[in-house]
């Protein structure tokens, strides 16, 4: 007997062949994959929750990597516009080097409550916007992840799992081996000012057994960005403890250019990249200078925050509780004042997630001759692009090439993960992480 299973977001029908219980067995496995998968990546299902930062104390730009019972601590932060005070808690969801989730029960990877309730908070003060300001540091005291690897940070409400509010990646690392990382100009002629590719090498220690290659999985993302990463499951060499990767086929990655900004850090004064502001009775409207496509501009470096924003204020003390927040207008103009054909375009940032959904999409408007987005967004300096995606819905691939182009000297910083799953284990640790700069092997970077 044959089953056929279509699991919604499951293209491939899976075809059992039937054995007593043990079909049945297969069937559940089956559908519970395809309801865990479905869970890997960010998600708000909330739209009342706004600026989510989940970063190591002190610094809104860093990467939520933490050591394994090292004793660090990361910041939550997030805004509910309901205004109102709701009972909300975390938990930890332990997931694989794809984010896939793992088998373990959470009693394997938590030690102590399953569950936090979100105790710190404060409603916002001298803003027109009314919210509420949560935050807590992670982890609590009395509840700490107890292996390494990839972890989802789980919000939800009144310690009911099943509403789920948003969800945040953080990763746990215990190192036990060595990267060394440089990133270098491509050789290949179609790649040389377009691409940065990078060379690593890894070496385990002693409490690492590998008996095959594949036993060791990195992972190397560019300014912190998910969707774009790439996987590296072969080692170009192979010699012991040794790993090498330097093959550009599998190692190099769009250059991109700077990225654009916003000063959105006082709404009473207008910052270089505003129009104007608009005032109003109880909100705020920003309006930014038009964008176009940057493919044929020379390159200009300056600093950037890669992607990233952060939540400041120079009209009020506290920016967590006292930021306002505006409606900001982004618009872009593409040649012809038409739009792109087969191409939906998106705005690109950590302010939108790094989604390429319809909370990110720019809408064409054909009487300005311009694509348009709408942001609710809170005081801070705000990086962003724009990319395209192919309205073919079989092809996710992000391009910045349509709006943005690339120059290989582009400032970028890549973040290399290494993961090992032991023979037998049912989950990826993550035993290596280091940063390279794309500047660091040039003269004068500081």
């Amino acid at each position: 007997m044959l089953f056929f299973i279509h699991h919604k977001g499951y293209k491939k029908l899976y075809m059992i062949k039937a054995a007593g219980n043990k079909c049945m067995l297969l069937i559940w496995l089956c559908i519970m994959a395809g309801q865990l998968n479905a869970q890997n990546t960010e998600v708000v299902n909330n739209a009342s929750i706004k600026s989510i930062k989940l970063f190591p104390g002190g610094d809104q730009t860093a990467y939520p990597i933490m050591a394994l019972n090292g004793g660090d601590q990361l910041q939550l932060t997030f805004d509910d516009l309901d205004a109102d005070i709701k009972n909300y808690y975390y938990s930890y969801q332990l997931c694989n080097a794809d984010w896939s989730p793992t088998l373990l029960n959470t009693f394997e990877y938590t030690r102590g409550f399953q569950n936090v309730r979100i105790s710190q908070y404060r409603q916002s003060s001298i803003a027109f916007t009314r919210y509420t300001n949560y935050q807590a540091v992670i982890p609590d005291r009395n509840s700490v992840p107890s292996v390494s690897g990839n972890y989802l940070l789980k919000v939800f409400l009144n310690g009911d799992t099943s509403q789920l509010v948003f969800t945040k990646r953080f990763m746990v690392v215990d190192q036990k081996v060595s990267i060394a990382a440089q990133v270098q100009q491509p050789f290949n002629a179609q790649w040389y000012n377009t691409y940065q590719k990078l060379n690593i090498s890894v070496s385990t220690d002693n409490r690492t057994r590998v008996f095959t290659p594949q036993d060791i999985k990195v992972v190397v993302l560019q300014n912190y960005i998910w969707p774009t990463a790439l996987y590296l499951n072969r080692p170009t060499i192979f010699r012991g403890n040794y790993f090498e990767y330097s093959d550009e086929a599998s190692t190099a990655m769009p250059a991109g250019k700077e990225w654009r900004w916003i000063d959105l850090r006082s709404l009473r004064m207008i910052s270089e990249r505003m129009v104007r502001i608009d005032k109003k009775s109880n909100s705020t409207d920003v309006i930014v200078k038009p964008d176009g496509e940057r493919g044929s501009q020379p390159y200009l470096y300056y600093r950037d925050i890669n992607g990233m924003y952060t939540i400041e204020s120079r009209d009020n003390n506290n920016p967590f509780w006292q930021s306002d927040y505006a409606n900001v207008l982004f618009s872009f103009f593409p040649p012809g004042n038409q739009p792109y054909a087969g191409r939906n375009l998106y705005l690109f940032g950590e302010l939108t997630q790094y989604a390429t959904d319809p909370s990110a999409e720019m809408i064409f408007n054909a009487e300005r001759g311009a694509y348009e987005k709408t942001l609710l967004l809170k005081q801070g300096f705000y990086n962003y692009n724009y990319v395209t995606t192919s309205v073919d819905g079989d092809d996710k691939t992000i391009n910045y090439e349509t709006a943005e182009g690339h120059y290989w000297d582009t400032e970028n910083v890549y973040t290399i993960l290494v993961y090992y799953r032991p023979f037998g284990a049912r989950a990826d640790e993550l035993i290596g992480y280091t940063q390279v700069n794309s500047l660091q092997a040039r003269p004068g970077f500081r």
